[in-house]
């Protein structure tokens, strides 16, 4: 079995009130589950809903640790075509729940994804008559109502005022930068880099990279581009950021300017962070990207033909199905006992894992003579068959 597989299911959902629709792809079932997060964005399609599943199938692939008590469970996704600020958009995801809620109480497990917060699924779940946007996984616990109170102690758990879930995938993408700077030789400290997006996955990893020493030069947002070549202050931007993560401008600091929104892509740095949206660096702008690694924080942000263009050019891509991989380990590794609900095992678990699977990733694209991308696929394609050993053949 490869991952090239048709899905197992796909639908489209009609809102009858707007007429706006609603995407879902189940990729694959492992023990009848799957796990993948929804989205709401403007031009959301199916097409992109099914790329994103097989993402999902091939995350859940990757982390899988025959020793862990998280088992690995299939991939799926979710996808609205409405603007998250669009007054309609709640009463629309609620619409959506209660259309699909049969999958998500049998088979699909979800969370937040682009335009949307846990928060936010969380109380639409809850209106749609669901008892959890993950309850579909309840009948593997061991014990549910530990696994459950642990996860939602997680979730209650704040760090600088950012909440832990909202922080672990940045986490991720940090440590997946530190070992690519690593294995080159590259310190840390001093290394520039410019970021696409200050949300949710943005806004933590610029957090843990600025810890870490690296200097953010420039970041994104939907008004335009701040940069700062001396390295922007990213605590005084994250506290200046709504619920979208657009900073107020009235809250720049000495030194700080604001440039034309895709000034972040050609930006001076070795390290360039898509971390908003898909599909946004192609075969056009490519040819100015002059950074050494382009690490994948969002979901497919760069085509395929741009990362060939790259590639030749010795642009090296990190990408999203192992790079922003560690929120969705994080939960099952949460829920099913892994990490506790605490703040420094959870880091310190993300940061090991994570640093195992890119090394992983990166010394078998060496040996193979391949891309990063092409490494990430074939551990998945060796692992698959593994899985469904175990635990069955599901499609």
């Amino acid at each position: 079995m490869t991952i090239s597989n048709p899905p197992l299911i796909t639908l489209t959902w009609t809102d009858h009130v707007t007429g706006r629709q609603g995407h879902l792809v189940v990729d694959r079932l492992v023990r009848g589950i799957s796990s993948g997060g929804l989205r709401m964005r403007s031009g959301c399609t199916l097409d992109e809903v099914a790329e994103l599943a097989r993402g999902m199938t091939m995350k859940e692939a990757l982390h899988y640790n025959p020793v862990s008590r998280y088992i690995p469970l299939g991939g799926a996704k979710g996808g609205i075509d409405c603007d998250p600020a669009d007054p309609e958009a709640y009463a629309v995801l609620v619409r959506y729940l209660r259309a699909v809620r049969p999958y998500i109480e049998s088979f699909w497990t979800m969370g937040e994804d682009l335009g949307l917060t846990q928060d936010v699924v969380d109380r639409a779940a809850a209106e749609a008559g669901l008892v959890s946007s993950i309850q579909a996984v309840y009948p593997l616990l061991d014990d549910e109502t530990a696994a459950r109170r642990r996860l939602a102690d997680a979730f209650a758990i704040e760090v600088g005022g950012i909440g832990l879930d909202a922080l672990v995938g940045g986490c991720g993408v940090a440590e997946s930068v530190l070992v690519a700077l690593d294995r080159a030789g590259v310190a840390p400290e001093g290394a520039r880099v410019s970021l696409q997006g200050l949300g949710t996955m943005g806004g933590a990893t610029a957090r843990f990279l600025t810890e870490a020493g690296l200097r953010i030069v420039a970041v994104a947002d939907v008004k335009g581009t701040i940069s700062n070549a001396e390295g922007l202050d990213i605590e005084r931007l994250l506290r200046a950021r709504d619920a979208y993560g657009t900073v107020d401008r009235t809250a720049l600091g000495p030194g700080d300017e604001e440039l034309p929104g895709d000034a972040w892509l050609y930006a001076d740095v070795e390290v360039l962070i898509p971390a908003a949206v898909s599909y946004v660096i192609d075969v056009t702008n490519q040819e100015r990207v002059t950074a050494r690694w382009i690490v994948e924080a969002a979901n497919m942000p760069v085509l395929p033909v741009a990362e060939e263009r790259l590639v030749s050019r010795g642009i090296t891509v990190l990408p999203d199905v192992v790079v922003n991989s560690g929120t969705n380990a994080w939960w099952w590794w949460t829920l099913f006992g892994d990490v506790e609900a605490d703040a420094d095992a959870a880091f310190a678990h993300v940061r090991r894992s994570m640093r195992t699977l890119v090394e992983q990733m990166l010394v078998r694209a060496e040996a193979d003579g391949t891309t990063p991308r092409d490494a990430a696929h074939a551990l998945v394609t060796e692992r698959l068959p593994v899985i469904a050993e175990r635990f069955g053949w599901y499609r």
